[in-house]
């Protein structure tokens, strides 16, 4: 006999949206574990997707916030933004290098990266 549910998916939904998508006040309202709110989202598509809605919907939100401070000149959030969404016009505080995989670098010394990096291959000259 097939175990039944404590909840509908309905009211986990329900208490989602109440809680605004947190997954601990879920389980408070619902008066659960946590775990158990993360199960109806791994085993029923609409509990997950709703779950995303509302995470969507405080992104939104927490974007629009940030707008509004750089709309009114808070040098911060412009910063924030430039630094988190505009990397590829060179508002980077470091830069990031990717590897290829076409140099195995284990075991080289100091002086052998340096030497790839500056592009003279491996072993200088």
């Amino acid at each position: 006999m097939a175990k039944s549910e404590r909840y509908t998916t309905q009211q986990i939904i329900d208490a989602l949206h109440e809680a605004d998508g947190y997954v601990a006040k879920t389980a408070s309202i619902l008066h659960c574990n946590p775990s158990t709110v993360y199960n109806y989202s791994k085993r029923y598509p609409s509990v997950a997707a709703a779950w995303e809605d509302i995470r969507e919907a405080r992104h939104d939100h927490v974007e629009n916030a940030l707008m509004k401070l750089i709309d009114s000149g808070n040098a911060t959030a412009i910063i924030f933004y430039l630094k988190t969404q505009c990397k590829s016009r060179g508002y980077i505080e470091r830069q990031q290098i990717e590897h290829s995989g076409g140099v195995d670098v284990a075991g080289l010394s100091d002086e052998e990266l340096r030497s790839i990096i500056a592009g003279k291959g491996r072993g200088g000259a």
